[in-house]
């Protein structure tokens, strides 16, 4: 007989709401929330502090080789992540698992009775538009701006082909500018895992 679904993973690039989403199904369910962030971190948000070698990073380095750097980070990552995923259920024990390092490539291979795979997307202007306002940006001094446009310069980017990926295989994806696309797929995960 095959096993009841006991995980729930939710990929897309940064800003897409994973966080929210995880935390919201994790609540209503009473299963623990993992994220892809506490394995390992790769140079992420330039704010609201930045660590010299952060920026450093993104002063240095071109957007081509930024982007290069966040796939390498993610491939090395998934062994990890696999593990993780393989010792939960090994341990019965059901979560949310979220996180840009889920990338549909990798996170289609897991596709399985046991595990649920979502992801989520929204257009540039939108994505622009919460880095803008998480960030501060208006209040950022001259030197602190273009580090923050290469995030979202690398952001969007990684946004365009996370989508294009996870369509490529199939796999479920949301445009978080929908809330009420968001709601009813929250809703009918939670329905779905509760049984």
């Amino acid at each position: 007989m095959p096993r009841s679904m006991s995980s729930l993973l939710i990929a897309g690039t940064s800003h897409t709401g994973k966080s929210t989403l995880a935390a919201a199904i994790g609540r209503a369910l009473g299963w623990e929330v993992l994220s892809t962030d506490r394995l390992a971190r790769h140079p992420g948000r330039p704010w609201p502090r930045v660590p010299p070698h952060v920026a450093e990073y993104y002063a240095r380095l071109s957007d081509e080789t930024i982007y290069r750097f966040l796939l390498n980070h993610h491939e090395n990552m998934w062994p990890g992540i696999q593990r993780l995923i393989s010792d939960m259920q090994g341990q019965g024990k059901p979560f949310v698992l979220e996180g840009s390092a889920l990338r549909p490539d990798y996170v289609s291979k897991a596709v399985s009775t046991e595990n649920a795979v979502v992801c989520l997307h929204a257009d540039h202007d939108f994505l622009r538009a919460r880095m803008l306002a998480e960030s501060g940006y208006e209040r950022l001094d001259a030197g602190h701006r273009p580090l923050v446009d290469k995030f979202i310069t690398r952001s969007l980017r990684d946004n365009d082909e996370v989508l294009k990926a996870a369509r490529g295989h199939g796999l479920f994806c949301i445009d978080v500018r929908d809330e009420a696309a968001v709601e009813r797929f929250q809703a009918r995960m939670v329905e779905r895992l509760r049984r």
